[in-house]
């Protein structure tokens, strides 16, 4: 796989969605937990979008449940929770696996393209982030722990 574009996801409501569908944009890609220290960073990232999507920001949310068992609910619980408590409109995505056996095929290209610290590949928590171009190449990869409007000045220089 070369880019972003060879890749398609299941979203919550259960539709496969090709990634080439996203040419041309700039995508932030979140692993993302209910019930983690991280989860208030939605408020981040839907502000992030709904902010830049009109110059070509798209964030994609991927429910995590591999760290601490922070997202449990189903898809329809998960839909409700991001609606009610932090009103996200941006794509939101199928529970997945980002470390294993079972990790998804994505996640493994992601970690791949961008190692984290000291070149180790794995995921280390919920909202690790990845920024890709407008090309689908991922020329950023950040820890839990950077609040999203941290990367407001890295997107715009892409957009």
């Amino acid at each position: 796989m070369s880019n972003i574009y060879d890749f398609s996801a299941r979203t919550l409501a259960g539709e496969d969605v090709s990634l080439a569908g996203y040419r041309g944009k700039v995508l932030l890609i979140v692993n993302t937990a209910s019930q983690c220290g991280f989860t208030p960073q939605y408020e981040g990232l839907e502000a992030l979008y709904r902010d830049l999507q009109g110059r070509g920001l798209i964030v994609l949310g991927f429910p995590c449940n591999q760290f601490g068992a922070q997202e449990p609910g189903d898809a329809a619980e998960i839909a409700n929770f991001c609606k009610l408590t932090y009103d996200v409109s941006f794509p939101m995505f199928a529970k997945i696996d980002v470390n294993g056996p079972a990790a998804s095929p994505l996640y493994e290209w992601l970690k791949n393209e961008a190692p984290g610290v000291l070149g180790s590949k794995a995921i280390k928590w919920n909202f690790t982030k990845f920024l890709i171009n407008r090309d689908g190449q991922v020329v950023g990869r950040f820890a839990p722990t950077t609040k999203p409007e941290a990367l407001r000045a890295d997107i715009e220089a892409l957009l």
